[in-house]
């Protein structure tokens, strides 16, 4: 804004076009899928312009598509304060709230906006959709509350279950995962057949009783001539989880693996992705690992398609075992005592000692504030300090909070993913952060590159591999998700 407008509070004609021209310029890099260019230029057109209302709509919609949620719920307000009866500023703040788990929030949202459109179908279908959700969570609800929650575990028979004469399936030998039975599951999985359900449940049965041993810091010790290998986020792409095997072999006692969160969500191979994971720690339970993201939770699920997936392909039974067992998942690692990995990043205050998160009571479900919750959902920023979360969840931390957790702690280096990065991996914080992320061309449409970590026991030092995505079947990302959320891809 000119020095004039400021005085004044009046925007100039010449700054008015300005302002709309950063802003056509920012439609294109939207048009184009070049989330973090539009935002800039939105910006530019905001910094120009403040006053109107649709710079912060089309950019709080750019801001959901990059995950912001808590940005886009910000701007999505300010666009409403700025002009009541600006529509989309209600949408976008709906979708920012539902993307949050914020079913209620959302409703009130889209019942403004039908009633500033009741001749709107898609305004309806939102609000009765919304509605659902809610009415389905507090039945859900009701029914846990009824039964005590018993554990799903406890109700499985596998003895009931019959193996059909016409399953041509990998088999469990002696109800143990072998190495042919992962050999021949992937195989089985590419050409998008289903594992039995007998196998399936008993896999679940199985790793949940492994994790349940666990304490929520897993101690790793990498041998000095040893590989060790750390991915990121696979949010269900099955195909370039298959890509990394090819590229860095087959997990083994010789190949060790460390999977840092969001197994699925969002790619339609979620099932897919999960089993072979968890198939892979009952083959190698002490060379291959596996961290919590904030994606192995229940409302997570519900929206962004795994549970819908499960169901889909296996029944609601399952899904529940699911959320069962992602209770149990670890929440970070730290390697040779020297590398802390998590899947989000650190933590609101600067007293966090290795010993308190190891001591997390983790079975539950992600709470939306505290050291589990930052463990999920924080993300560095490049400025010291700390700043309330771009996600709405969690926090931002700077240089300064890393240098201070890894002194405490005497480590050398965090890494953690939850954040799609263009070559798959950023270095931050003065090498002292580092994010990997393993979803290329997330959701088909991000055109990032993935990228995995390798490392060595003697000098600890991250090597980078990053991988283009490979063709799948044609089955589109969120497939199986909450229809309210079907734009985020």
């Amino acid at each position: 804004m000119s020095e004039n407008a400021e005085i004044t509070g009046v925007i100039s004609p010449e700054d008015a076009a300005k302002a709309e021209k950063f802003k056509e310029e920012a439609n294109e890099y939207f048009k184009n899928q070049d989330y973090t260019k539009a935002i800039e230029f939105y910006t530019k057109a905001i910094e120009v312009n403040p006053t109107v209302a649709v710079y912060y709509g089309n950019r709080s919609f750019a801001y959901l598509k990059t995950e912001c949620f808590g940005y886009a719920l910000t701007d999505a307000s300010k666009a409403i304060d700025l002009d009541k009866n600006y529509v989309k500023g209600y949408y976008r703040r709906a979708a920012a709230h539902m993307s949050l788990g914020k079913f209620k929030l959302a409703l009130k949202d889209y019942k403004t906006v039908t009633k500033a459109r009741p001749n709107d179908k898609d305004a309806k279908i939102k609000y009765t959709e919304c509605s659902k959700t809610l009415k389905m969570l507090a039945f859900e609800k009701a029914i846990s509350v009824e039964e005590n929650k018993k554990n799903i575990a406890d109700m499985i028979n596998l003895e009931a279950m019959a193996i059909e004469d016409e399953y041509t399936g990998p088999k469990l030998e002696d109800e143990k995962v072998t190495l042919q039975f992962m050999q021949d599951l992937l195989e089985w999985y590419k050409k998008q057949n289903k594992l039995h359900r007998k196998y399936a449940y008993k896999i679940l049965l199985d790793i949940k009783a492994w994790f349940m041993a666990q304490p929520s810091l897993v101690d790793v010790t990498i041998p000095e001539d040893s590989k060790f290998t750390i991915c990121g986020d696979i949010h269900g792409q099955f195909y370039d989880l298959l890509n990394i095997f090819e590229l860095n072999g087959l997990p083994s006692e010789t190949n060790p693996y460390l999977f840092n969160g969001d197994f699925v969500d969002r790619g339609s191979f979620s099932v897919e992705c999960i089993f072979t994971l968890f198939g892979f720690k009952l083959l190698y339970p002490n060379h291959f690992f596996m961290s919590r993201g904030n994606h192995e939770s229940a409302t997570m699920n519900q929206m962004y398609g795994f549970d819908g997936e499960v169901k889909a392909k296996y029944s609601a039974q399952m899904a529940e075992l699911f959320t069962e067992v992602y209770n149990w998942l670890p929440l970070a690692h730290c390697l040779n005592n020297r590398i802390l990995v998590m899947h989000g990043g650190l933590f609101s205050r600067d007293d966090v000692t290795l010993k308190e998160i190891r001591e997390i009571d983790r079975n539950r479900q992600p709470p939306e504030e505290g050291l589990m919750c930052e463990l999920l959902w924080s993300d560095p920023q490049p400025q010291a300090g700390r700043a309330p979360s771009k996600r709405g969840v969690g926090v931002q931390f700077g240089p300064d909070v890393t240098q201070n957790f890894l002194a405490m702690n005497n480590l050398d280096y965090i890494i953690r993913s939850h954040e799609v990065k263009n070559d798959g991996y950023e270095v931050g914080h003065f090498g002292k952060c580092i994010t990997v992320f393993s979803a290329p061309n997330y959701c088909d449409t991000m055109g990032n590159r993935g990228a995995f970590i390798t490392l060595n026991g003697k000098d600890m030092e991250p090597h980078f591999t990053s991988y283009e995505g490979v063709a799948h079947p044609n089955v589109r990302p969120m497939a199986y998700a909450n229809s309210l959320l079907k734009f985020m891809c």
